[in-house]
C-alpha cells in the first residue's frame, strides 16, 4: 500500500508517517518509481506506534520494542527487552509524578501565603 492509503486508513499524516520511518519505526520498501510501499500490517504498526507515544515512550524506546510486537492486536511479546523498556519507563514516570507533586505542593504553600499575606492587607 502506498503512503497516501496508509494515511487514509490510520489518520496519520504523511508527513507523521514519514517521520516514523526517519526514525526507524516504518520500514517502507520502495518500488521502480520510488514510492514507498507498505507491508499490510503497517496500519497496525502504525496503531501500535500510536499507542506507544501515547503512553509516553519515546520513539527510542519504540523502535526498541516494535520486533516484541506481532499479529494484528495491541499485544507485544513479553521479550526481556519489552519488559525491561516499560519498567525504566514506569519507574520514571513515578519519579516525575513525584517531582510534579513537591512542585504542587511548593506552589500551593507559596499560593496560600500570598493568600494570607493579601487577606491581612486588606484587613488593614
Amino acid at each position: 500500500m502506498l503512503i497516501g492509503e496508509l494515511s487514509r486508513q490510520t489518520g496519520v499524516p504523511h508527513r507523521l508517517l514519514r517521520y516514523y520511518e526517519e526514525q526507524g519505526l516504518l520500514c517502507p520498501e520502495r518500488d521502480g518509481n520510488g514510492y514507498r510501499v507498505y507491508a499490510v500490517d503497517a496500519p497496525y504498526v502504525v496503531a501500535r506506534i500510536r499507542g506507544m507515544l501515547a503512553a509516553g515512550l519515546s520513539t527510542d524506546a519504540i523502535r526498541e520494542m516494535l520486533p516484541c510486537a506481532t499479529g494484528a492486536g495491541p499485544g507485544i511479546e513479553p521479550c526481556p527487552e519489552v519488559l525491561r523498556t516499560m519498567a525504566e519507563r514506569l519507574e520514571r514516570m513515578d519519579t516525575d509524578i513525584a517531582e510534579l507533586r513537591r512542585r504542587r505542593a511548593a506552589l500551593a504553600a507559596f499560593r496560600d501565603a500570598t493568600q494570607a499575606r493579601r487577606e491581612g492587607a486588606d484587613a488593614r
